[in-house]
């Protein structure tokens, strides 16, 4: 789109398409939360809110008789995470090399992917997006110190979704230490995260933003991301040796149904 500046930017079709390549590959990796959430658009770039189908009743009147609601809409926020790459790398990219230094590409997109995980999974009050894990908060249930114990907190809270009427498939959301503490551990010589994989049919998600573990319905129109314009590229300026882009993306985020999530959460004294 041309509000990007891409035909602005010194920069080759080559070497657009390697910083493209990188970034996608990069946010594949990272974002989780678009793995256990209905995805709406993109709506495009011009898109400022969508409606909630909800009304506020106005304290003053138009006129005798008459009525007036205010009809309400939640707002799309704009994420922005600019980068700089050396000119001196496009070069070589131009050149035919396959080991450009396209860190800074790693960093912005591992940056953006967070940012969109963490506004869904905790919220971001700032601009009225309540996340799963403070939606479902009564539901929560604490995580055992012993991971051995994990497969029995997983088995209750599929069994409190159930019990609520909410279907599957059921997925699982893992934060850092979860996961790692998972798939590291055995029972008997077995893995853990397999008994995990038991006990939902949904995916088992690696998820840095979070912090704990969700359990959540993936039955549809619980929990929906809305994007306005997708993660996209765009140029700010250069020098004689560097070029400044920026990777941008709008959305905001909705829980439907907090009774389709149970987050799993550690207990207070020893909480990341």
């Amino acid at each position: 789109m041309n509000s990007l500046l891409r035909d602005h930017a010194p920069i080759s079709a080559e070497a657009w398409k390697e910083i493209d390549a990188e970034a996608t590959q990069t946010l594949k990796t990272l974002l989780a939360a678009r793995r256990l959430v209905d995805f709406k658009g993109p709506i495009g770039w011009d898109a400022s809110a969508i409606p909630t189908g909800r009304t506020e009743k106005l304290a003053t009147t138009l006129q005798d008789g008459a009525v007036t609601r205010l009809r309400l809409s939640q707002p799309l926020i704009e994420v922005r995470t600019p980068f700089e790459l050396a000119r001196e790398e496009l070069d070589a990219i131009d050149r035919g090399a396959r080991d450009a230094d396209l860190d800074a590409v790693r960093n912005a997109a591992r940056a953006a992917a967070i940012a969109e995980d963490r506004a869904i999974f905790q919220g971001y009050t700032s601009a009225g997006i309540e996340g799963i894990f403070p939606a479902s908060a009564q539901r929560a249930l604490t995580i055992p110190p012993s991971y051995e114990n994990y497969p029995d907190v997983v088995a209750e809270a599929t069994h409190r979704l159930r019990s609520e009427g909410v279907k599957g498939p059921y997925g699982i959301a893992l934060g850092p230490r979860c996961y790692t503490g998972l798939t590291r551990s055995t029972t008997r010589g077995y893995p853990i995260i397999n008994h995990i994989r038991q006990l939902v049919d949904g995916p088992i998600v690696w998820a840095p933003a979070a912090d704990g573990a969700v359990v959540m319905s993936m039955r549809g129109g619980d929990f929906e991301l809305t994007v306005g314009q997708d993660f996209s590229i765009g140029y700010l300026d250069h020098t004689s040796t560097s070029v400044l882009l920026y990777l941008q993306e709008t959305f905001t985020f909705r829980v439907l149904s907090s009774e389709a999530a149970v987050p799993l959460t550690y207990p207070k004294e020893s909480a990341a």
